[in-house]
C-alpha cells in the first residue's frame, strides 16, 4: 500500500513508519520543512495546505499530527494550540482528499482516551459517552473534523492511551526514576490506559486492512493503575519508589495535572480484540520491562 503519514517524525510516527516499511508498504511522509527525499512532501496545516501529490493515488492516510500535551503549563494560548493543531491538521487532510481525483479511501486519524473524562467506576468501551474536561472537548472536535472526509472514506479514530516507549509520557518519567525520584501521583489508584509503542503501531497496521470504522480504543488488554505503572518502571530500572506527589500539588498544574495524571479510565480495546488483533505486550509491566531493555 501507499500510506501517507502525517507526524512520521514523531514518537509514534517513527515506529509506525519502521513497521510499515518492514511490511513492504511505501510510506509518504508529510513534513513542515523542505523535502529531502522522494517520499517526503511539504504540508503547512496552520495554512491548511498540503502538496496534493502526496494525497493523489495514495491508499490511506494516517494522521498523528498535533501539539504535545506533555508540554506544561497549559496556558490559554497553548490550550488553543493543542486544539487547533489537531483540528487544522485533520481539516487539511480531509480537504485535500476532497480535491484530488484519486483520493485515499482510508483515513486513520489520531484521537485520545481523554474523550472519556474521569470515570473511575466504569468500564469504558467504544460505546461509552463523552466525559467532561478540556481534553474531552478537544477530542470531540478532533474526531468531528475527521468525519468530514469525502463520502466513501473508511474513517477510524484512534483513541490512544499512555504509550509506553522512549518518548511521550515516559520522557520525564525515565530520568526522574533513574535519579531515584520516582513518585506516586495522588492516591495512585487511578487507572491509566496504556499501550506499548510496538502495539500502538501494530494496531494501526492492523486497522489499515481491517473493515472497522469509527472509534477504536488503542489501549492494552490488562488495566493498570498509575502506581502499578510507576512501580514497574522503578523496578525495571532498579530504583526505589519512595515519593508521593499529593493530589493538591498535582492540581496546581491546572487542567494539565488533572487530565494527564489524575483521571481514572478503565479503557477496554473491545473492538480491536473482537477484530482479531493480538497484543505483543498484554500487561503494562511487560511493556515497561521491554522499554527498560531498550534504554
Amino acid at each position: 500500500m501507499r500510506v501517507v503519514v502525517a507526524g512520521a517524525s514523531g514518537f509514534i510516527g517513527r515506529e509506525l513508519t519502521a513497521q510499515l516499511e518492514a511490511d513492504g508498504h511505501t510510506v509518504l511522509k508529510l513534513g513542515r520543512s523542505a523535502p529531502r527525499s522522494d517520499n517526503e512532501y511539504l504540508w503547512l496545516p496552520e495554512a491548511l495546505t498540503v502538496d496534493p501529490r502526496a494525497i493523489e493515488g495514495a491508499d490511506a492516510v494516517v494522521n498523528l499530527a498535533g501539539a504535545s500535551t506533555g508540554r506544561i503549563p497549559w496556558t490559554r494560548a497553548y490550550k488553543r494550540e493543542i486544539l487547533y493543531s489537531r483540528v487544522r491538521s485533520t481539516q487539511t487532510i480531509t480537504e485535500a482528499m476532497g480535491r484530488v481525483s484519486d483520493p485515499p479511501t482510508i483515513l486513520l486519524n489520531g484521537s485520545a482516551v481523554g474523550y472519556y473524562g474521569d470515570r473511575p467506576h466504569e468500564i469504558l468501551t467504544e460505546r461509552a459517552t463523552k466525559g467532561e474536561g478540556f481534553l474531552a472537548d478537544v477530542v470531540e472536535a478532533w474526531e468531528k473534523a475527521a468525519h468530514v472526509a469525502p463520502e466513501g472514506t473508511r474513517v477510524v479514530t484512534l483513541r490512544t492511551g499512555v504509550v509506553v516507549g522512549k518518548g511521550g509520557a515516559f520522557t520525564p518519567l525515565i530520568p526522574l526514576t533513574r535519579a531515584g525520584l520516582a513518585a506516586r501521583f495522588g492516591s495512585g489508584r487511578q487507572n491509566w490506559p496504556w499501550i506499548s509503542l510496538y502495539d500502538e503501531a501494530a494496531a494501526i497496521r492492523h486497522l489499515l486492512t481491517s473493515k472497522l470504522d469509527g472509534v477504536v480504543n488503542l489501549a492494552g488488554p490488562t488495566p493498570a493503575t498509575s502506581q502499578e505503572i510507576t512501580d514497574a518502571l522503578a523496578d525495571a530500572l532498579g530504583r526505589w519508589h519512595p515519593w508521593v506527589v499529593p493530589e493538591f500539588a498535582v492540581k496546581l498544574l491546572g487542567d494539565a495535572g488533572r487530565d494527564l495524571l489524575l483521571l481514572s479510565q478503565n479503557v477496554v480495546p473491545e473492538r480491536l480484540l473482537a477484530d482479531g488483533f493480538t497484543f505483543r505486550h498484554e500487561t503494562a509491566r511487560e511493556a515497561i520491562e521491554q522499554l527498560a531493555r531498550e534504554l
